[in-house]
């Protein structure tokens, strides 16, 4: 069994607490319902008793907080599961707010990933979107199948030459900084080589 050691009221909201439990953040909660259930310092409880008592009275309002961050752009699984976290709001409140939102079809990797590639595809190769999207915390399967969608890479190659050229002589130097410049944003090796000689060049790593 757990111990509360501290309940403090939180600096950005005070309707809200914070609850440490053995001397380490664990979640936050309304005050209402820290009082209510009786909450305090040197009390004794079990972990899933308190995880309840937030399921319970905190679910509706986590959403709310969820569906309003997703107003500004459309987030991963995990980046929403990140949020909620950092909101205070213990796992089993992050579950059922996420099978919420995916019923509500506003978490979905696999539309994420899709959209995402098609916009940074008109100027990045595969490997850096799906580095991109790892990052982002999207699931495997979903990069996979966004990817396998992707077209034009190669229109977008000889764009991003043609711009970072703009400028430039074709010297030898040049066009061999061109090239780990395509390296960089995510183009293969074959994609890179296509695009340097649609400009009539043919430079070697």
């Amino acid at each position: 069994m757990a111990e509360i050691t501290d309940i403090t009221p939180q600096v950005k909201d005070k309707e809200r607490c914070n609850i440490y439990v053995d001397g380490r953040f664990y979640c936050g909660l309304k005050l209402e319902t820290a009082v209510r259930h009786r909450l305090k310092a040197g009390q004794h409880i079990e972990l899933s008793a308190l995880d309840e008592i937030q399921l319970e009275n905190e679910q509706s309002q986590a959403l709310d907080k969820a569906m309003t961050h997703l107003t500004h752009s459309i987030k991963t699984e995990k980046e929403m599961r990140d949020f909620l976290k950092k909101k205070g709001y213990v796992d089993a409140v992050a579950d059922a707010v996420l099978e919420k939102l995916k019923e509500y079809g506003l978490v979905d990797d696999d539309e994420y990933c899709r959209q995402y590639a098609a916009s940074a595809g008109k100027s990045k190769g595969a490997r850096l979107i799906a580095y991109e999207l790892r990052r982002r915390g999207a699931a495997e399967d979903s990069i996979g199948r966004a990817l396998s969608d992707l077209t034009g890479e190669e229109e977008a190659a000889s764009a991003a030459l043609k711009k970072y050229m703009r400028g430039r002589e074709f010297t030898k130097e040049n066009l061999s900084k061109a090239y780990r410049h395509l390296m960089s944003k995510g183009f293969d090796y074959e994609t890179a080589k296509a695009a340097l000689s649609s400009l009539g060049a043919d430079e070697e790593e």
